[in-house]
């Protein structure tokens, strides 16, 4: 093929079609209209001599030649863009759309100040939270479906950077309107007790739909077990569905505090300590000195920084011990 021929438009194009398989989506991501996309898309068949990709139900599927292209076309892309952008980079010029994985405690706790600050100094940037899903991080980060994630700390390949970016525990979360926690003359604040702790319906946040978190792992070291009811993919809906019940939920204590008001919740400690789990920012090392992206971590980690546990020393390791020593009596 005639490589001095080749409009680099059209590879901006296969780039977006290999991460969201619709032309439709790729219109949008690239400021086409479908049939721009679908045109671009045939020149490109034609000048690699490969069908790229082929319709399944409605899907469009890559061919092994296409998928193949995905990694080094994404990285070169990326290579491009940062020697162009990065002597001169300016965030209120940025056009950049980032695509980050996490979950509403992002939406709840980050994203409000974050695109305020986007809004005065980055006004041309998006911001898309995409939820935790079943696929690995390197299998969507190696796609090109994903720019950053906020998640637990996990083994990831030597090319997944990731920077530590908050630690955090649980607090149990209740309706104000709970019977069993009232005639236990429990108040916001409290810990309750070991053996109504146990005894009371839970739901939590599980976004892989298991059935069990890291307040189970700790019981489990003491020999003991909670009645787990319910899981949910949401903070927010662990929040909301103890509001509405008499279950009581686990939730990170900022964020706890966040939805207390709102949903009419009390806020417990738990009765034994849990060890803190740390959640990490991972890119692609590909991004790492790309300047839009050097941007948004930064912000991103000067948002997450104030959540972490070293601002609230009360629900630190051992901070359970000095709740309970403050828990009231149950009545006889």
């Amino acid at each position: 093929m005639n490589w001095h021929a080749l409009d680099l438009n059209l590879l901006r194009v296969l780039d977006a079609m290999l991460a969201e398989r619709s032309t439709v989506r790729v219109g949008e991501r690239v400021g086409l209209s479908q049939p721009a996309v679908s045109s671009a898309l045939n020149r490109l068949r034609h000048a690699l001599g490969d069908p790229l990709f082929v319709r399944e139900g409605n899907r469009m599927v890559p061919t092994p030649f296409a998928e193949a292209l995905a990694t080094p076309l994404r990285r070169s892309l990326d290579q491009i863009e940062g020697a162009l952008s990065g002597a001169t980079f300016d965030p209120a010029k940025s056009t950049r759309t980032f695509r980050v994985l996490g979950e509403d405690f992002l939406a709840e706790l980050v994203m409000p100040r974050l695109l305020t600050l986007m809004s005065e100094q980055a006004p041309l940037m998006r911001f898309q939270l995409l939820p935790l899903g079943p696929q690995p991080l390197p299998v969507q980060f190696a796609d090109g479906a994903i720019d950053l994630a906020f998640a637990p700390a996990t083994d990831t390949p030597d090319w997944i950077e990731h920077v530590a970016a908050t630690r955090g525990v649980s607090a149990t979360v209740a309706s104000r309107r709970n019977v069993r926690l009232a005639r236990a003359g429990l108040k916001d604040g409290d810990t309750i007790p070991m053996d109504l702790y146990l005894e009371m319906g839970h739901v939590l946040f599980a976004p892989n739909g298991v059935l069990s978190g890291s307040e189970d792992a700790a019981l489990e070291k003491l020999g003991l077990k909670r009645n787990v009811v319910a899981s949910v993919p949401q903070f927010f809906a662990v929040g909301r569905i103890a509001a509405q019940t008499q279950l009581v939920g686990s939730v990170p204590p900022p964020f706890a505090r966040a939805i207390a008001e709102r949903l009419e919740l009390n806020v417990f400690h738990n009765p034994f300590d849990v060890v803190p789990t740390t959640l990490q920012l991972y890119w692609h090392r590909r991004h790492t000195d790309d300047p839009d992206h050097r941007w948004m971590r930064a912000r991103l980690a000067e948002l997450l920084a104030p959540l972490d546990l070293v601002h609230y020393p009360e629900w630190t390791a051992g901070g359970g011990k000095k709740a309970r020593e403050r828990r009231p009596r149950r009545p006889a």
